[in-house]
């Protein structure tokens, strides 16, 4: 593959606007962590699942027998496989990768076919209206397709697949991009209780059609909103600091905010990590656990603090603790009350994706979604009960509520001086080492000294911080391997890295300015989910193949395909991993995109590009069926100096559409379903 020219010192930077709506500005203030972990040099050693959204069966054989075979959109034909096996290709990934590009349209290899599913704004149900951009309301918006869609996943509700439920996370909302004529330091009441609607999540049942996913009007179809009920469960239920005015018991929450990435859990529910929530709180005053978490004085972006006392916090403090959770909705039930899971922990949850341990316990990972932030690992106390009965899934629903939180630190197998910031790999060619995971708190006993458990689960960034976590570069999504139970982590950039007062270079994160990010690969001891050691090596560090602090797990970097910022990730049936990216420009202002690499056999690293969306957009939630790769598409026209008014991109309507976040999906030309 032809590269691109070195990238410059300088990435063109994700667009102001963006920044702004999605986490409040993180990147243009100090990040929040500021304690004083040890360096990682410090530390140092000389030499010391799955198809997204299928319910996987039950049991110990859960977390490591692969998915019966069929025919894969990556793939093709059984006989194409046939016929690339055992000649060092790597199966299900036989498409020509595209190219980087700036067009305003999803980009896909040359015998594929992709088609929009559903759009903002697009009706649930059948007493909702049609989208019409200048005629929005509220009442409408609740029963409508939300705003920027990220994750997604596709429950299957028959045997063929051809019936599924898709759910979706709406993450954030950009107002400037929803409205014509928005004033941002005079919003009306209306536009806010449109973006109140927007939020949340959508679940919606979608059928094969000849050949594409039709969204259909269901009693499954349902919308959660910023105004939701949620149910709050597990050790810090009830806590003095969840309570608040409006809900003096500490354990029901109005909605939930700034849903990023999430997981399938193996009984068929839906986790959802709430990630930048500090943004939407105002007034946060001197309190340093609200700093900790990035919440400051002073107005916020939407100024929803003027319609709602509950964002403002000089008036109820306790109100951002509220939000922060993984929270857990059961799609096949439209009328459950969704979950607020504090034995989690609270942070900026990109994600939780749960594994099966061998006893039957569940395993939950999740990254915290900033710079210098931390990975972490929950281990439940009960087992999961086999089935997919109503009643089975209701206890493995409470699977969550008990258990042990741990964070994790990472150790280096090479010397300080050779990790000098630059991604030259050291003497033994790879970035690993070893690690552990530290407990935090169980149940209601705390392992933190000078923190009650309570505290813990509600200020975990500050119980983080005092066991000596390790730091890292964004921890985004997590994702075991269906086969192996490996664990893959996407590390998306931190730019910070290196600078005046902060932490340099360390082995899992060996590039100061780090602009581009790193993929890691963790193996639990033994391949036991339950144990608390690991080793972990660098699989992918990510940017231009020409670049020298590149690398692709030893693959000839003349044959990839340039990657920046990994965000999701998932896995086909084959166990090759797939990633989708969030690099706002940064490889010479083109595209975001969706690849996927081999992380076993002579292909490993092999990185191809597999598609790309819109000029403006991010690639969010792949799921990589046995049919269809669907991917949703955030944000598409949101560069600097675009607005409703202005609008840079027409996706997906054309003419002179606005542009409108969607779900995509694309498969091999000649599939037509069934």
């Amino acid at each position: 593959m032809r590269h691109l020219p070195l990238l410059a010192d300088h990435s063109p930077g994700r667009a102001a606007v963006t920044c702004e709506y999605r986490c409040g500005d993180a990147c243009f203030h100090d990040a929040p962590n500021t304690s004083a972990n040890p360096y990682f040099g410090d530390l140092l050693t000389r030499r010391t699942a799955i198809r997204a959204g299928v319910v996987v069966a039950l049991g110990a054989a859960a977390q490591s027998a692969p998915p019966a075979a069929a025919a894969s959109p990556a793939a093709g034909t059984a006989a194409a496989e046939a016929s690339t096996a055992g000649h060092g290709k790597a199966r299900g990934l036989d498409f020509t990768p595209v190219r980087l590009n700036t067009e305003d349209a999803v980009v896909v290899p040359d015998g594929y076919r992709q088609a929009i599913v559903i759009r903002w704004g697009d009706p649930l149900f059948p007493d909702a209206p049609g989208f019409d951009f200048d005629h929005q309301t509220p009442a409408a918006q609740a029963r409508q397709f939300g705003f920027n869609c990220d994750f997604a996943a596709l429950l299957p509700l028959d045997s063929l697949g051809r019936t599924n439920l898709l759910v979706t996370n709406h993450e954030y909302t950009s107002e400037s991009f929803m409205f014509r004529g928005y004033d941002r330091d005079h919003p009306t009441r209306e536009q806010v209780e449109i973006a109140w609607a927007a939020h949340g999540l959508s679940v919606v049942l979608v059928q094969q059609e000849n050949g594409r996913l039709k969204p259909k009007f269901s009693h499954y179809n349902r919308r959660v909103t910023a105004t939701t009920p949620f149910e709050v469960r597990g050790p810090a239920a009830g806590s003095q600091f969840l309570r608040t005015s409006a809900d003096p018991t500490g354990t029901r929450v109005l909605g939930t905010l700034n849903n990023c990435a999430g997981g399938v859990t193996p009984w068929g529910t839906i986790l959802s990590g709430e990630e930048n929530f500090n943004q939407y709180f105002a007034n946060a005053g001197t309190d340093p656990r609200h700093a900790r978490y990035g919440i400051t004085p002073g107005a916020t972006t939407r100024k929803w603090e003027r319609f709602d006392q509950r964002f403002d916090l000089a008036r109820e403090p306790n109100e951002a603790n509220r939000f922060g959770w993984v929270v857990e909705l059961d799609p096949h039930d439209p009328d459950a009350t969704p979950v607020k899971h504090t034995a989690l922990g609270r942070f900026k949850h990109e994600c939780a994706n749960v594994r099966i341990a061998r006893d039957g316990r569940v395993v939950a990972y999740s990254g915290d979604d900033e710079r210098f932030e931390y990975i972490y690992k929950f281990v439940s106390t009960g087992r999961v009960r086999r089935g997919n009965s109503k009643s089975a899934r209701r206890h493995n629903m409470t699977l969550l509520d008990d258990g042990t939180l741990h964070v994790a630190r990472f150790t280096g197998d090479s010397a300080p001086e050779e990790i000098d910031g630059t991604g030259k790999l050291p003497r033994d060619k790879e970035f690993d080492g070893r690690g552990e995971w530290i407990p935090l708190a169980r149940g209601h006993r705390s392992f933190v000294d000078g923190m009650t458990a309570e505290e813990v689960y509600v200020f975990t960034r500050l119980a983080a911080d005092k066991v000596g976590a390790t730091r890292m570069d964004r921890p985004e999504d997590i994702q075991t391997h269906p086969h192996t139970g490996t664990v893959y982590c996407a590390l998306s950039n931190n730019v910070e890295r290196g600078k005046p007062g902060k932490e340099g270079a360390t082995e899992p994160n060996p590039r100061v300015a780090n602009k581009h990010g790193q993929v890691l690969e963790l193996t639990e001891r033994g391949g036991d989910a339950l144990a608390t050691a690991f080793t972990w090596s660098l699989l992918l560090v990510c940017g231009d193949p020409e670049d020298p602090s590149t690398y692709f797990a030893g693959y000839d970097k003349s044959r990839v395909s340039p990657i920046s910022s990994p965000d999701n990730v998932a896995f086909d049936r084959h166990g090759n991993l797939w990633l989708s990216t969030d690099s706002a420009g940064a490889l010479n202002g083109c595209n975001d995109g969706l690849y996927a690499v081999p992380v076993h056999g002579p292909e490993r690293g092999h990185l191809k590009l597999f598609l790309t969306v819109p000029r403006g957009a991010e690639t969010c939630g792949p799921v990589i069926g046995e049919r269809f790769v669907t991917v949703c598409v955030q944000h598409p026209g949101e560069v600097d100096g675009a607005s409703a008014d202005r609008p840079a991109s027409h996706w997906p309507d054309g003419g002179d559409a606005q542009p409108r976040p969607s779900v995509v999906a694309v498969w091999r030309d000649g599939f037509v379903g069934g």
